[in-house]
Protein backbone atom coordinates (compact mmCIF):
# COMPACT_ATOMS: atom_id res chain seq x y z
CA UNK A 1 0.00 0.00 0.00
CA UNK A 2 1.05 3.57 -0.54
CA UNK A 3 1.62 5.80 2.29
CA UNK A 4 -1.40 7.89 1.35
CA UNK A 5 -3.20 5.33 1.62
CA UNK A 6 -2.66 3.68 4.98
CA UNK A 7 -2.04 7.34 6.71
CA UNK A 8 -3.73 9.75 4.89
CA UNK A 9 -3.60 12.38 7.91
CA UNK A 10 0.08 12.85 6.64
CA UNK A 11 -0.79 15.06 3.75
CA UNK A 12 -3.78 16.88 5.56
CA UNK A 13 -2.18 17.84 8.67
CA UNK A 14 -2.20 21.19 9.34
CA UNK A 15 1.38 22.96 10.96
CA UNK A 16 -0.32 25.27 13.16
CA UNK A 17 -3.55 24.02 15.46
CA UNK A 18 -5.50 26.78 13.88
CA UNK A 19 -5.95 24.47 10.59
CA UNK A 20 -8.20 21.92 13.19
CA UNK A 21 -10.66 24.07 13.11
CA UNK A 22 -12.91 24.59 11.02
CA UNK A 23 -14.09 27.32 8.38
CA UNK A 24 -17.21 27.90 10.52
CA UNK A 25 -15.34 27.98 13.84
CA UNK A 26 -12.32 29.96 12.69
CA UNK A 27 -15.10 32.69 11.27
CA UNK A 28 -16.77 32.99 15.06
CA UNK A 29 -13.31 33.38 16.48
CA UNK A 30 -12.15 36.12 14.04
CA UNK A 31 -11.68 39.28 15.41
CA UNK A 32 -14.45 41.60 14.80
CA UNK A 33 -14.67 45.57 15.57
CA UNK A 34 -16.64 44.21 19.02
CA UNK A 35 -14.07 42.35 20.32
CA UNK A 36 -11.64 44.21 22.77
CA UNK A 37 -8.10 43.48 22.81
CA UNK A 38 -6.84 43.60 25.73
CA UNK A 39 -2.38 43.51 26.01
CA UNK A 40 -0.73 42.57 29.26
CA UNK A 41 0.19 44.96 31.43
CA UNK A 42 3.69 44.85 33.28
CA UNK A 43 2.18 42.63 35.93
CA UNK A 44 0.42 40.25 33.86
CA UNK A 45 3.41 39.79 31.62
CA UNK A 46 5.56 39.09 34.93
CA UNK A 47 2.98 36.64 36.52
CA UNK A 48 2.76 35.03 33.03
CA UNK A 49 6.77 34.66 32.89
CA UNK A 50 7.31 33.15 36.35
CA UNK A 51 4.30 30.58 36.26
CA UNK A 52 5.41 29.79 32.68
CA UNK A 53 8.97 28.91 33.84
CA UNK A 54 7.94 27.05 37.10
CA UNK A 55 5.68 24.93 34.73
CA UNK A 56 9.05 24.31 32.43
CA UNK A 57 11.27 23.58 34.95
CA UNK A 58 9.23 21.83 37.93
CA UNK A 59 7.61 18.74 37.34
CA UNK A 60 4.88 19.58 39.49
CA UNK A 61 2.77 16.90 42.08
CA UNK A 62 0.02 17.53 44.09
CA UNK A 63 -1.83 16.15 47.17
CA UNK A 64 -4.84 17.39 49.80
CA UNK A 65 -6.32 16.66 52.57
CA UNK A 66 -9.48 17.84 54.67
CA UNK A 67 -9.08 19.67 57.85
CA UNK A 68 -11.58 20.44 60.61
CA UNK A 69 -11.32 24.32 61.34
CA UNK A 70 -13.71 24.26 64.62
CA UNK A 71 -10.88 24.89 66.93
CA UNK A 72 -9.70 27.66 65.03
CA UNK A 73 -13.32 29.08 64.36
CA UNK A 74 -14.03 28.84 68.12
CA UNK A 75 -11.21 31.80 69.13
CA UNK A 76 -11.09 33.59 65.27
CA UNK A 77 -14.02 35.78 65.43
CA UNK A 78 -13.17 36.99 68.98
CA UNK A 79 -9.33 37.33 68.03
CA UNK A 80 -10.35 39.42 64.64
CA UNK A 81 -8.24 37.36 62.30
CA UNK A 82 -8.68 35.59 59.41
CA UNK A 83 -8.27 31.69 58.72
CA UNK A 84 -4.86 32.09 56.86
CA UNK A 85 -2.94 33.13 59.94
CA UNK A 86 -3.97 30.06 61.55
CA UNK A 87 -2.76 28.14 58.94
CA UNK A 88 -0.06 29.61 58.09
CA UNK A 89 1.21 28.94 62.13
CA UNK A 90 0.06 25.69 61.72
CA UNK A 91 2.37 25.57 58.09
CA UNK A 92 5.20 27.43 60.36
CA UNK A 93 5.90 24.58 62.99
CA UNK A 94 5.16 21.86 60.27
CA UNK A 95 8.11 23.36 58.54
CA UNK A 96 10.19 22.75 61.13
CA UNK A 97 9.31 18.57 61.50
CA UNK A 98 9.78 18.73 57.91
CA UNK A 99 13.13 21.29 56.44
CA UNK A 100 12.74 19.89 53.27
CA UNK A 101 9.82 21.49 52.42
CA UNK A 102 10.94 25.00 53.46
CA UNK A 103 14.31 24.63 50.65
CA UNK A 104 14.99 26.41 47.21
CA UNK A 105 16.17 24.38 44.69
CA UNK A 106 19.07 25.78 42.36
CA UNK A 107 19.58 24.96 38.44
CA UNK A 108 22.13 22.68 39.43
CA UNK A 109 19.81 20.62 41.80
CA UNK A 110 21.30 21.41 44.73
CA UNK A 111 18.26 22.02 47.40
CA UNK A 112 18.90 24.36 50.15
CA UNK A 113 17.41 23.79 53.13
CA UNK A 114 16.50 27.44 55.29
CA UNK A 115 16.93 27.32 59.05
CA UNK A 116 14.30 30.33 59.01
CA UNK A 117 10.98 30.54 57.15
CA UNK A 118 10.38 33.31 55.45
CA UNK A 119 6.32 32.81 54.45
CA UNK A 120 5.39 33.99 50.75
CA UNK A 121 1.50 35.20 50.55
CA UNK A 122 0.04 35.52 47.24
CA UNK A 123 -2.12 38.10 46.90
CA UNK A 124 -4.48 39.09 44.13
CA UNK A 125 -4.34 42.39 42.72
CA UNK A 126 -8.21 43.06 41.27
CA UNK A 127 -7.79 40.49 38.87
CA UNK A 128 -5.05 42.69 37.12
CA UNK A 129 -2.08 40.37 38.29
CA UNK A 130 -0.20 38.30 41.14
CA UNK A 131 2.08 38.83 43.58
CA UNK A 132 3.79 36.96 46.41
CA UNK A 133 5.55 39.66 48.99
CA UNK A 134 7.38 38.12 51.80
CA UNK A 135 7.31 37.80 55.46
CA UNK A 136 10.41 37.56 56.13
CA UNK A 137 11.78 35.62 59.53
CA UNK A 138 7.90 34.52 60.01
CA UNK A 139 9.01 31.72 62.45
CA UNK A 140 9.53 34.41 65.14
CA UNK A 141 5.99 35.47 64.84
CA UNK A 142 3.15 34.11 67.47
CA UNK A 143 -0.55 34.09 65.88
CA UNK A 144 -1.41 37.71 66.43
CA UNK A 145 1.89 39.38 65.27
CA UNK A 146 1.53 36.57 62.21
CA UNK A 147 -1.78 37.88 61.57
CA UNK A 148 -0.61 41.56 61.45
CA UNK A 149 2.41 40.93 59.50
CA UNK A 150 0.13 38.94 56.38
CA UNK A 151 -2.35 41.77 56.52
CA UNK A 152 0.51 44.51 56.53
CA UNK A 153 2.00 43.09 53.09
CA UNK A 154 -1.36 41.94 51.43
CA UNK A 155 -2.69 45.53 51.93
CA UNK A 156 0.92 47.51 51.13
CA UNK A 157 0.63 44.55 47.84
CA UNK A 158 -3.13 45.94 46.82
CA UNK A 159 -1.85 49.65 47.45
CA UNK A 160 1.28 49.13 44.65
CA UNK A 161 3.54 50.14 48.27
CA UNK A 162 5.60 47.34 47.81
CA UNK A 163 9.73 47.25 47.92
CA UNK A 164 11.82 44.79 45.94
CA UNK A 165 12.77 43.63 49.66
CA UNK A 166 9.69 42.64 50.09
CA UNK A 167 9.10 40.62 47.09
CA UNK A 168 12.74 38.56 47.74
CA UNK A 169 13.59 35.41 50.19
CA UNK A 170 10.39 33.21 50.00
CA UNK A 171 11.25 29.77 51.55
CA UNK A 172 7.52 28.50 51.30
CA UNK A 173 4.27 30.09 49.75
CA UNK A 174 1.07 30.00 50.76
CA UNK A 175 -2.18 31.04 48.16
CA UNK A 176 -5.60 31.52 49.89
CA UNK A 177 -8.44 31.19 46.59
CA UNK A 178 -10.94 29.85 49.18
CA UNK A 179 -11.60 33.84 49.38
CA UNK A 180 -13.11 33.44 46.11
CA UNK A 181 -15.34 30.31 47.10
CA UNK A 182 -12.70 27.55 45.83
CA UNK A 183 -13.77 24.49 46.95
CA UNK A 184 -10.20 22.42 45.67
CA UNK A 185 -7.09 23.99 43.81
CA UNK A 186 -3.66 23.14 43.20
CA UNK A 187 -1.39 26.02 42.39
CA UNK A 188 1.42 26.67 40.77
CA UNK A 189 4.99 26.35 42.65
CA UNK A 190 6.65 29.65 42.94
CA UNK A 191 10.35 28.81 42.16
CA UNK A 192 12.80 28.37 43.23
CA UNK A 193 11.00 27.24 46.22
CA UNK A 194 9.92 23.53 46.49
CA UNK A 195 6.18 23.56 47.39
CA UNK A 196 2.83 25.41 47.83
CA UNK A 197 0.16 25.77 50.21
CA UNK A 198 -3.36 26.30 49.10
CA UNK A 199 -6.41 27.05 51.42
CA UNK A 200 -9.43 26.45 49.81
CA UNK A 201 -12.97 27.54 51.01
CA UNK A 202 -14.48 26.35 54.46
CA UNK A 203 -17.98 25.17 54.66
CA UNK A 204 -20.10 23.27 57.11
CA UNK A 205 -19.99 19.90 56.30
CA UNK A 206 -21.69 16.26 58.29
CA UNK A 207 -18.39 15.07 59.65
CA UNK A 208 -18.20 11.42 61.68
CA UNK A 209 -15.91 10.81 64.64
CA UNK A 210 -14.53 7.56 65.22
CA UNK A 211 -17.62 6.29 67.37
CA UNK A 212 -20.05 6.70 64.78
CA UNK A 213 -21.08 9.91 66.22
CA UNK A 214 -22.30 13.06 63.81
CA UNK A 215 -21.96 16.75 64.15
CA UNK A 216 -21.65 19.77 61.90
CA UNK A 217 -18.26 20.74 61.41
CA UNK A 218 -16.34 23.73 59.31
CA UNK A 219 -14.26 21.52 56.77
CA UNK A 220 -11.95 23.05 53.99
CA UNK A 221 -8.98 21.72 52.10
CA UNK A 222 -5.32 21.55 52.41
CA UNK A 223 -3.73 21.64 48.85
CA UNK A 224 -0.14 21.18 48.28
CA UNK A 225 1.87 21.19 44.89
CA UNK A 226 5.37 20.28 45.19
CA UNK A 227 8.49 20.09 43.15
CA UNK A 228 8.93 16.28 42.49
CA UNK A 229 12.65 16.61 41.74
CA UNK A 230 13.14 17.79 45.64
CA UNK A 231 9.79 15.94 47.41
CA UNK A 232 8.74 12.56 46.99
CA UNK A 233 4.73 11.92 47.88
CA UNK A 234 5.55 10.29 51.04
CA UNK A 235 7.63 13.31 52.34
CA UNK A 236 5.28 15.90 51.09
CA UNK A 237 2.26 13.76 52.42
CA UNK A 238 3.24 13.73 56.12
CA UNK A 239 4.21 17.55 55.92
CA UNK A 240 0.71 18.22 54.57
CA UNK A 241 -1.29 15.68 57.29
CA UNK A 242 0.74 17.34 60.05
CA UNK A 243 -0.28 21.25 59.01
CA UNK A 244 -3.91 19.52 59.05
CA UNK A 245 -3.23 17.90 62.41
CA UNK A 246 -2.16 21.05 64.07
CA UNK A 247 -4.80 22.93 62.81
CA UNK A 248 -7.52 20.62 64.40
CA UNK A 249 -5.89 20.52 67.61
CA UNK A 250 -3.57 23.01 68.65
CA UNK A 251 -5.28 25.38 71.33
CA UNK A 252 -5.31 28.17 69.53
CA UNK A 253 -6.54 29.83 72.67
CA UNK A 254 -3.10 29.65 74.09
CA UNK A 255 -1.66 31.92 71.24
CA UNK A 256 -3.89 34.77 71.73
Amino acid sequence: MKDSETLPWRRRRPRDTAGFLSPAVRRLLAQTPRDEVVPFDNIRRRTAVGLLASKRTAPHAGTFTVADYSAIERVRREARLTALAFVGRAVIDALREYPMCNATLDTDGALTLHRAVHLGIAVDLEFKGLVVPVVHDADGLRLRALGAAIRDVATRARARKLTPDDLAGGTFTITNPGASGTWISFPVINRPQVGILATDGVSKQVLSDDAGRLRIAPLGHLCLSFDHRALDGAYAGSFLRRVQEIVETRDWASEL
